[in-house]
């Protein structure tokens, strides 16, 4: 995503506090937390559209949940571990890469953060438009099987995805489209290959989505299309990047014209300065200003010499 690199590279902004930060963070995520929540849960239409969803994966022959929900659910080595990846790894990896943007590349941070909040803003949108219902909801008949369910007892989660026992009525089970986890993943890793200096760390930058998009599907948490679809929702907030923060400097920029105590204007003198940048002539002096006796002396026979010149023409005639 050359944009997102290039407004991420371009910015010029100093790092903001982290005093600012977390509320603004903490605000951003509650918000997204309860649009989630409040995107109304229309199940048959939500059924509708999976199904819509693996029809046309099959007539493209993109069908590859089947496979690896087979895998998982039948070696346990695998699935469990997927299990623990979905249900936490979405929630710790996103925040350390934001917090290690802050500490260590500070100058690209602000693009980053903004990015990363346009995208999910968009996620959200997608829910709001399109709930999806995700492959472990569909009826038993269309092959898939809830791995977070049938390895419950290894973990926190219960039945409601990776919420934990009893509070599956605290997310939206529905809002499979755009898959936000996959989004997420290629946020962390192009900033990881872009702005890490290890090989370990780009490597992980590449590592880290794939290994997201096999554990989705392979926990029937997403089908195929809602990976790509999370993917674009991060394309589409890349190229946003750069407006979303030239409308937010205009917005700032506002409120601290509002907020900015109007200087009091500077008020005349009520004595103007004489010689501020004058000059007098030869002989003329300043009403009030003191001479010393060679002034004097020299203004007498200025004066002497003055009458002099005038009186010799008359003596001529």
């Amino acid at each position: 995503m050359p944009h997102a690199t290039a407004a991420i590279r371009t910015s010029g902004h100093r790092r903001p506090r982290w005093w600012t930060e977390l509320p603004l963070l903490a605000v951003v995520y509650g918000l997204y937390s309860v649009g989630r929540l409040l995107v109304r849960e229309d199940i048959p239409a939500a059924v509708d559209h999976g199904l819509a969803i693996l029809r046309i994966e099959k007539a493209l022959f993109l069908n590859a949940e089947h496979p690896l929900n087979r895998l998982l659910t039948e070696h346990a080595a695998l699935g469990v571990p997927a299990d623990f990846a979905y249900a936490s790894l979405h929630y710790l990896v996103t925040p350390a890469v934001l917090v290690w943007m802050f500490r260590r590349r500070s100058a690209a941070y602000r693009a980053a953060r903004t990015w990363l909040m346009t995208s999910t803003v968009l996620g959200l949108a997608g829910f709001a438009l399109m709930p999806t219902c995700p492959p472990r909801l569909l009826d038993a008949r269309h092959g898939f099987v809830d791995t977070m369910a049938q390895y419950s007892s290894y973990g926190w989660w219960g039945t409601g995805a990776s919420a934990p026992r009893g509070l599956s009525g605290m997310t939206n089970q529905y809002a499979a489209m755009p898959s936000l986890h996959v989004g997420w993943a290629v946020w962390c890793g192009l900033l990881l290959w872009r702005h890490g200096r290890h090989p370990l760390v780009r490597a992980a930058g590449i590592a880290y989505p794939l290994i997201t998009v096999f554990v989705v599907m392979g926990t029937a948490n997403h089908y195929f299309l809602d990976a790509v679809a999370g993917a674009a929702v991060m394309g589409v907030g890349a190229l946003l990047t750069r407006p979303v923060m030239r409308a937010a400097d205009r917005v700032k920029d506002r409120v601290r014209a509002v907020f900015t105590p109007v200087a009091a204007p500077a008020v005349p003198s009520k004595y103007p300065v004489v010689s501020g940048g004058c000059k007098t002539s030869a002989g003329e002096r300043i009403p009030g200003q003191r001479t010393t006796s060679a002034d004097s002396s020299h203004a007498a026979t200025g004066s002497a010499a003055d009458a002099a010149s005038d009186d010799a023409p008359a003596a001529a005639r």
